[in-house]
C-alpha cells in the first residue's frame, strides 16, 4: 500500500495517457499484440512478486509493473469508449 500511496499520482497518469491513446488508436488489429503486451506484464509482475531483485531496482519493477498495468487498463478502457461512440444510433421509428 506505501508504494501505491507513493505512485498515485504517476498510476493517474498512466490511466489518463492510456485512455488517450486508446481513443486515438482503437483496439489493436493484429492479435500478436495482446498476448505480447500480456507476457511483458506478466514478467514484471512476477519479478515483482517473487522478489529475486532487491533495493531499487526491485523498486523500479515494481513501480513498472503497477505502472504498465494502469496504462493497459486505461488503453482498454478507451479503446471501449471510442468504440461505443462511434456505434451508430439506433433508427426511431
Amino acid at each position: 500500500m506505501l508504494l501505491l500511496s507513493a505512485l498515485w499520482p504517476g498510476l493517474a497518469g498512466a490511466v489518463l495517457l492510456g485512455i488517450g491513446i486508446g481513443w486515438l488508436s482503437g483496439m489493436p488489429r493484429d492479435r500478436a499484440s495482446l498476448p505480447g503486451l500480456a507476457a511483458a506484464w506478466l514478467l514484471l509482475a512476477g519479478l515483482a512478486l517473487a522478489g529475486p531483485v532487491q533495493g531499487t531496482a526491485g523498486l523500479w519493477i515494481e513501480s513498472a509493473a503497477m505502472l504498465l498495468a494502469a496504462y493497459l487498463a486505461g488503453c482498454g478502457l478507451g479503446a471501449l469508449a471510442a468504440r461505443l461512440a462511434a456505434r451508430p444510433a439506433p433508427k426511431s421509428p
